[in-house]
């Protein structure tokens, strides 16, 4: 039976910095994504073929999807990149540590043998790196829309020992966000390879597939849910500042037409 490790192996070193198998697996994901994104720039024409039509239908869906979160097309077209890159990431390293060769292919590191590829979100440092990169750019968005003071009186409030108290909480969720968003991916994913595993050692041939096309839906399933929680949080985030706004605007007419009645009977 296929050995099953908690901790990524690794199977070689650049310099002193050790390269894990899901690293490298990371690496071949970051590659397959950014050759699939230049031949489709490359292939994009004024008219469309029918791959184009496919792509812009699917982009079409998802910005419709993010109207629905933000409430506004500019918004969804901002927001886009981060939140598409990151599903799209997920996504594939998802699927790619499905594929024949991933786990079985071993090679020899000292004495041991270790698989030379390893899905990248069974390794609790790959979920971490990305809810980290998710929360920072939240973090970032809401620091553009409110500024640096706004976003920190978030954290920070000290009008009083309610607003000190919220803070902190606040404080603590983003943390909790960070651990939530790693441990929810890394334990679906890790899961998943355990069962493969184990069912391909009971029953070696058909028994497996069924439960392969279901870790391939759950790998769809934990993109998704990564990249709508990452819009959501993104949303929450900048909302406060809209709706600052929106007060605002709404209160100038008024107290401009207060000063002109005020003006007439004086």
């Amino acid at each position: 039976m296929q050995n099953i490790s908690l901790r990524a192996e690794t199977i070689f070193h650049i310099g002193n910095f050790p390269i894990t198998n899901s690293l490298l697996l990371s690496a071949i994901t970051l590659i397959f994504l950014s050759a699939l994104a230049i031949a489709m720039r490359n292939r994009m024409s004024e008219v469309p073929g029918k791959i184009q039509n496919v792509v812009e239908i699917i982009i079409e869906g998802i910005l419709d999807l993010m109207d629905s979160v933000l409430g506004s097309r500019k918004s969804s077209e901002k927001y886009f990149p981060i939140v598409s890159t990151i599903f799209l990431f997920v996504l594939f390293s998802n699927w790619l540590g499905l594929l024949p060769g991933v786990g079985s292919v071993v090679v020899r590191e000292g004495s041991e043998t270790v698989p030379l590829l390893r899905s990248p979100a069974s390794d609790l440092n790959f979920t971490l790196a990305i809810a980290l990169i998710a929360m920072t750019f939240v973090n970032a968005f809401a620091t553009v829309a409110v500024g640096l003071k706004g976003r920190l009186s978030v954290f920070f409030n000290f009008t009083g020992p309610i607003g000190f108290f919220t803070g902190g909480l606040e404080l603590i969720s983003e943390f909790a966000k960070i651990i939530s968003f790693s441990f929810r991916l890394f334990g679906n994913v890790f899961a998943g390879e355990v069962l493969l595993a184990i069912m391909a050692f009971l029953v070696p041939y058909a028994a497996p597939v069924p439960f392969l096309g279901l870790e391939v839906f759950v790998g769809f399933i934990q993109a998704f849910i990564f990249g709508m929680l990452t819009l959501v949080f993104i949303s929450a985030a900048i909302s406060s500042h809209d709706e600052e706004k929106h007060e605002t605007k709404s209160a100038k007419p008024e107290i401009g037409i207060t000063g002109k009645v005020e003006k007439i009977h004086s």
